[in-house]
């Protein structure tokens, strides 16, 4: 997914995967994933997808900032 801002794109294909959490099991309904990844720049951001039932419905791409990436990554 490629996500573009005014002044940056995040996209999973080129950025590398620092961590990635699941909930469910493939086909669950209300499962979801969350990856974190950091470009090649050094930007951090979170996509997120999931089940039909689940926060994550439609696929997103958020954009995080450094102390928020490592706070993020020291919750999951």
């Amino acid at each position: 997914m490629i996500k573009t801002t005014k002044t940056k794109t995040y996209d999973t294909e080129k950025a590398t995967i620092v961590k990635k959490v699941t909930h469910g099991w493939y086909g669950d309904p209300a499962g979801y994933e969350t990856t974190m990844y950091q470009t090649a720049e050094g930007d951090y951001f979170l996509y997120t997808y999931g089940g039909a039932e689940s926060a994550y419905a439609k696929e997103k791409i958020t954009a995080f900032t450094k102390a928020n990436a490592a706070k993020w990554l020291e919750e999951n």
